[in-house]
């Protein structure tokens, strides 16, 4: 993801500032940094790597030669919780494929694409890459992946989200699977909506109507200190904005870009996607939406309503108890929507024994894994077998209407072409448009265009590409 003000991701916590080398015993050394000619920062570790054969022997402790085959991953360095499991199951991975070992590397997430692009045009990938879901049709398009659908069995598909699913294919081709998906809703303050006579709507089809939330906002800001009951997390920046508020274009018939014709004219500068970027820049303009400057509008107890997702349930829950209940995000006129896709492992072409690589993957997707992935991070197991155990996401559990949404088809991905790196950059400067009271239709316009024409200058991205 590209890094925001305060936090990096809209599926974790707070990032590490520094790129971590960890070995199976968790050790983290201290790796240095240089700059490739592209000006962009570039560990040494990576550089160097390419004169390192995956079969080179090692010396193990006491000298003795370690003849283990090397998998090397990397993963975007992640709240701690999830660092500490990556870890620990790099250890597990290395003790049950006592031929192989783990070479784990974690990445910031601020910089981790460019650190791909710029190991890409080097030669230095690793077997085994974690990337963005919404990035992996660019990342096959480029011919950076190996399909996975010869390598991962389908009886291990079958088991998984078709939110994850669908993440992860491009052009009918499986590149990529994730452990987890996000969950993304409104969280809310129960007393605070009785207050005011609202109801509870857990189910997506119950979800208010956008018309039904402004009432609230407006009953709730009458009984405001600041007057600014909804956060919608404007201290974050970079992909948040389209993750986030994408599903309210789509809710309202709008979008980003066409799914047939891969293009943006007449879809985000449409009559339908200009509405929905209308009514929330007019919660701005009438100071219903906390700044949220310091990250804890809802925390404090400035904002009633929190536009969301599972990485901030825990801290929520921690101030608030029982208090905090997740609902669906609202409907803005053809049925609610939600946003979906998280991080996700591939294997890239580097990799010599792409099934070797893949028993990363197949192991960090087994049942016992996901759950200890999941009850660090608090993200929406990737098996619904696993998530209807869980605490957070069972038939009882707070979160289960995040689920409900994934598993219900009310989620929708973020466009799956290798034009979305673009795309989503135009689309978050277009939110800042929003954000500071620029005109809407004509701001839609400009980005369409832009959008466009990096299409066009790449032909339409021709399909031939991904079987480079």
């Amino acid at each position: 993801m590209i890094g925001w003000a305060g936090r990096d991701t809209p599926h974790g916590g707070p990032r590490s500032a520094a790129l971590d080398t960890v070995d199976a015993a968790g050790e983290v050394p201290w790796v240095p940094i240089s700059r490739c000619s592209t000006g962009r920062l570039i560990p040494l570790a990576l550089l160097c790597a390419a004169a390192c054969s995956p079969s080179e022997r090692t010396q193990r402790g006491g000298g003795v030669p370690d003849e283990r085959v090397v998998i090397r991953v990397w993963a975007h360095s992640g709240q701690d919780a999830e660092r500490r499991v990556l870890q620990a199951q790099a250890g597990r991975f290395d003790r049950a494929h006592p031929e192989a070992r783990v070479e784990l590397t974690l990445i910031p997430e601020g910089s981790y694409n460019d650190q791909v692009q710029a190991s890409a045009l080097a030669g230095d990938l690793p077997d085994v890459l974690e990337l963005d879901g919404p990035f992996v049709a660019a990342y096959a398009w480029q011919g950076h992946l190996r399909p996975l659908d010869a390598i991962v069995p389908d009886t291990l598909v079958a088991e998984l989200l078709p939110s994850i699913v669908e993440q992860g294919t491009y052009q009918g081709r499986l590149w990529a699977l994730g452990a987890y998906d996000s969950g993304l809703g409104l969280f809310a303050r129960r007393s605070a909506l009785r207050q005011v006579g609202a109801r509870l709507p857990t189910a997506p089809h119950e979800a208010w109507t956008a018309e039904e939330l402004e009432g609230i906002l407006a009953a709730l800001a009458e009984r405001d200190e600041d007057g600014a009951p909804l956060d919608l997390h404007l201290n974050y920046r970079g992909e948040w904005y389209t993750y986030a508020f994408l599903p309210a274009l789509r809710s309202a018939g709008g979008g980003l870009m066409g799914h047939e014709e891969i293009r943006a004219s007449g879809i985000l500068d449409g009559p339908r996607s200009v509405l929905a970027l209308s009514r929330l820049q007019s919660w701005i303009e009438r100071e219903w939406v906390d700044p949220n400057i310091d990250d804890a509008a809802f925390v404090e107890g400035r904002a009633a309503i929190s536009w969301s997702g599972h990485w901030d349930f825990r801290r929520y829950h921690a101030r608030w108890g029982d208090d905090v209940v997740a609902l669906p995000l609202p409907d803005f006129g053809d049925g609610m929507r939600t946003g979906q896709g998280s991080w996700v492992w591939a294997v890239t072409r580097a990799a010599a024994d792409p099934a070797r690589a893949a028993d990363w993957i197949r192991f960090v997707l087994s049942r016992e894994e996901i759950a200890a992935m999941t009850d660090a991070n608090a993200a929406v197991p990737a098996r619904p077998r696993v998530a209807e155990t869980s605490a957070l996401y069972g038939p009882d559990g707070p979160l289960r209407p995040l689920l409900d949404a994934l598993e219900g088809g009310w989620a929708v991905p973020r466009p799956r072409t290798p034009a979305y790196p673009f795309a989503t950059s135009a689309f978050q400067d277009l939110m800042e448009d929003v954000r500071n009271g620029e005109d809407i239709a004509a701001a839609a316009r400009a980005a369409a265009r832009l959008i466009d024409r990096e299409i066009d200058d790449n032909r339409g991205y021709p399909p031939v590409s991904v079987t480079r």
